[in-house]
This record gives C-alpha cells, sequence and structure tokens, in this order.
C-alpha cells in the first residue's frame, strides 16, 4: 500500500534544509507521496528510509538520463489529465556499412531547428552492426563517439557490445541486448561503463521477465524495446505497457526505445509520430531526413507542452532589425507562436521595428482580448511604463487587426500617439505595410 505524506515526513530527517528543493520535509513528503520527487534528492535520509521508501518514492515510470536529457518520470496515461514532463529523445541510425560515415555523423551532429524559441538537435546516435567484421563495427563506433552525442549500441552479440561498451564510457548512452540470455550480461558492461541497458525481447511478458531479473541484480537504469509487427499492435502494447506502469507494475515501469526500421518516408512519419503520441522515449530515425524530422520535432513540442501553461515570452519590448527612435512600435501579445510569427514577418518586410510584449498570460491575442487581459487601459500603462513615450520621436503604434475596438481606450490612455489598427492575420503584415506603413 502506498505511504501517505505524514507517514513518510516520519522517516525523513525533519531539518527543512531545503537541498532538496522543497521548503520543508512535510512538503517533500507530500511530492514523495504524489510520485513527483525520488528519495535520492534528500541528501540526509537514513538508511531505514530509504529501504522503506525506496519503492514507494519511484515515480510509475522510472527516469534515466541519456547524455544531458532526461526521459520517463511520468506520472499519467493522458497529456490532459494534467502534462507530460520528459519529451522523447530523438536519435539517428548509422551502421558499419555506411559510406561517408563520418560526414552522415557531422549532420546529425549540426542538425539544429530553432522553434518558438526552443532550439531542437538530435539527441543520439544510434549505431548498429551489419557486418560479422567486429573491428569495423567498432571503428564506426569510435567515429560516432566523436561526436560528443549519446551512443546507442546495437551490435550482433554480447563480446563485440562489451568491446564497443568501452569506447563509449560515460558517454550516458545506451547498450542494447541482442537475445534475451545477454541480459543480465550486459546489465553487468552497462553499470561498470556508466550506459543504459536496453531490454528487449520476442513478448511483453518476456521483457517484463527479463527487467525482472536486471532489476533484482541491482541494475535498473533501463529502457524497453517493444516488439509489434504492425503500427495497429504497437500502439497497442505501447499503452499496455503504460497502464501496467502505472498499475505498479514495475517490470514494466520504463521508457521505451524504439528502432525504426521501415526508411519509407510515409512508415517513418507514422511510426515516429505513434510513438511520439503513445509514450515513446527513444525514438531512433533509420536516417537524417530534415523535412520529415522537424515536422515530428514540432508535433513533439506542442504534446510535451503543459497544457495548462502556454508557452510565452518574457513581457517586454523586442528588437526587430535595428530599430531607432523613428521607427514604428508593433503590438501583440506574448504567447510564443504568435511573437515568432509576427516577429518573423515584420522582418521578412525589411522593417525595422519595436515589438511590444505586454503580460497576457501566454494567450493568443483573441483569446487574451476576451479574457480581459489585453485591453486598451493595460497596453497603454504597459507602453508607458517602459519609457516609449519619452525614447520614441516616431509615435506610431500598431495594434492587431482583431482588436481594433480598443484603439480608443489606447488613444486615451497615451495622448499624442498615432494608434493604427494593422492586419488580422500575422501572414498579411507584407500587404499591410506596403499598402499603408510604405506609402
Amino acid at each position: 500500500m502506498a505511504l501517505t505524506g505524514l507517514q513518510i515526513q516520519k522517516l525523513l530527517p525533519k531539518t527543512n534544509c531545503k537541498e532538496c528543493g522543497s521548503n520543508t520535509c512535510l512538503a517533500f513528503a507530500m511530492k514523495l507521496a504524489g510520485k513527483k520527487a525520488e528519495l535520492s534528492e534528500c541528501p540526509y535520509a537514513s538508511d531505514e528510509a530509504k529501504a522503506i521508501l525506496g519503492a514507494a518514492s519511484e515515480p510509475p515510470v522510472k527516469t534515466v538520463t541519456l547524455g544531458e536529457a532526461k526521459v520517463g518520470g511520468e506520472l499519467y496515461l493522458c497529456r490532459h489529465e494534467k502534462t507530460f514532463f520528459n519529451q522523447p529523445i530523438f536519435a539517428v541510425n548509422v551502421d558499419d556499412t555506411d559510406d561517408g560515415l563520418k560526414d552522415k555523423i557531422e549532420q546529425i551532429k549540426n542538425y539544429v531547428l530553432e522553434r518558438v524559441g526552443e532550439i531542437l538537435t538530435i539527441g543520439a546516435i544510434a549505431v548498429t552492426q551489419m557486418q560479422d567484421d567486429s573491428q569495423k563495427y567498432l571503428d564506426a563506433v569510435k567515429t560516432a563517439a566523436a561526436s560528443g552525442r549519446p551512443i546507442i549500441l546495437r551490435a550482433k552479440n554480447a563480446a563485440t557490445a562489451k568491446e564497443a561498451a568501452v569506447l563509449i564510457k560515460d558517454n550516458g548512452g545506451v547498450i542494447v541486448n541482442s537475445v534475451k540470455e545477454s541480459a543480465l550480461e550486459l546489465a553487468t558492461v552497462a553499470r561498470e561503463n556508466g550506459l543504459i541497458l536496453g531490454v528487449t525481447g520476442a513478448t511483453l511478458d518476456e521483457i517484463a521477465e527479463v527487467t525482472g531479473q536486471v532489476k533484482e541484480s541491482g541494475f535498473n537504469d533501463i529502457l524497453l524495446g517493444i516488439p509489434a509487427e504492425s503500427l495497429a499492435q504497437r500502439f497497442q502494447l505501447n499503452t499496455v505497457a503504460r497502464r501496467a506502469a502505472l498499475g505498479n507494475i514495475k517490470t514494466m515501469g520504463y521508457s521505451f526505445l524504439h528502432f525504426i526500421e521501415d526508411d519509407n518516408i510515409y512508415n517513418v512519419l507514422r511510426e515516429s509520430t505513434n510513438e511520439v503520441c503513445k509514450y515513446g522515449g527513444v525514438i531512433v530515425f533509420p536516417k537524417l531526413d530534415i523535412a520529415l524530422i522537424s515536422t515530428v520535432m514540432t508535433l513533439r513540442q506542442n504534446i510535451y507542452t503543459d497544457p495548462q501553461k502556454p508557452i510565452q515570452m518574457e513581457p517586454g519590448i523586442y528588437r526587430i532589425g535595428e530599430p531607432t527612435e523613428d521607427s514604428y512600435v508593433w503590438l501583440t501579445t506574448n504567447f510564443s507562436l504568435t511573437y515568432f510569427l509576427v516577429s518573423g514577418e515584420i522582418e521578412g518586410c525589411g522593417q525595422n521595428a519595436w515589438l511590444i510584449l505586454p503580460e497576457c498570460e501566454g494567450l493568443s491575442v483573441l483569446t487574451a482580448w476576451a479574457a480581459g487581459k489585453f485591453g486598451g487601459d493595460m497596453i497603454a500603462k504597459f507602453v508607458l511604463s517602459q519609457g516609449l513615450n519619452e525614447s520614441q520621436k516616431n509615435k506610431s503604434l500598431i495594434i492587431p487587426g482583431y482588436v481594433a475596438q480598443i484603439k480608443g481606450d489606447i488613444e486615451e490612455g497615451l495622448p499624442g500617439w498615432n494608434i493604427i489598427v494593422g492586419s488580422q492575420e500575422a501572414g498579411d503584415i507584407e500587404s499591410f505595410v506596403n499598402s499603408t506603413l510604405n506609402k
């Protein structure tokens, strides 16, 4: 039976040292009871507390760290229940038959996508052994490891995997067992080299059996490679495994590691989308397809955004190009997507401008206005608070066309300013600039 927060608090040191990140031991105990923290975060927990609370304090899905990113630690079956926490890591596969391996790895390493203020990269590189020549595989692993990315080892046998593991010691990567019988041996190798063990098997029952044995051996940094014959079956098995984990079946309480074997672009898109939406932990793409991966990265951002907290920019004034005191001042909300769309369109028109974002709690223009967070009075006060009344010679404020009705209120709050109603859609900013501002 799960312990309550008060029962857990009795086992804690009661020093209220705050080193765990909580203000009091009781607050930390409540987090443990809600499976929102791990006992290892308390530096003064006694051996007795560790013995009693160790299992109880673990989140249903074990958190593991791959390089600098975390996967697992999830508490819910559905995103709308609260949120998902650690987004899946994207990896790209290479193998020991690849021509131009070094160039491919360099492309993977250098891939960067910036979207709504977040820098997105490929989190790991998987190296698959295709030939029987183990030395060629080890050479491929060395080349991949030079990238600095965590490496996922998928060798043909345990002997080669052990040699490769030494090459990526403390790299934060993964070693995958090729057969059931090698799992315990490779768990020892993973422990010795600071790696994660990817457990695969023919069925969920077999995987549960192997993870149980590995866990009993004292090793618990595990990913599950769940087998499936079709996309529909994978959808089902991922859901079954996650339900089992949330139902306190510890042998299923791990994130998933999935290799996409089919390089047909449509099948890759289907499989990767399924994994992002249905609990994927580490998703290995068969090759670096920039158009496809950027699409799935966008989906991942949407799924792993807290539905209770929109992505938002810090309120304030942002520079577009090289604005001066004679530049126009534009207005929108601090919803990140709105900001990036509007700023991109203004910049694309060749405008040097100021873009002002009042505090709207990350809501879009119409939503913020309807919620009373984007009214004329508050906008006028915000403009004055930023010192624009004194610094600007060109006192022209361009407001979104969807809220033309607040123009009068802004004019009352900003005497001497010229309030211009702009376009409704960001995509129409260029035509608005050409027809109104560049006359």
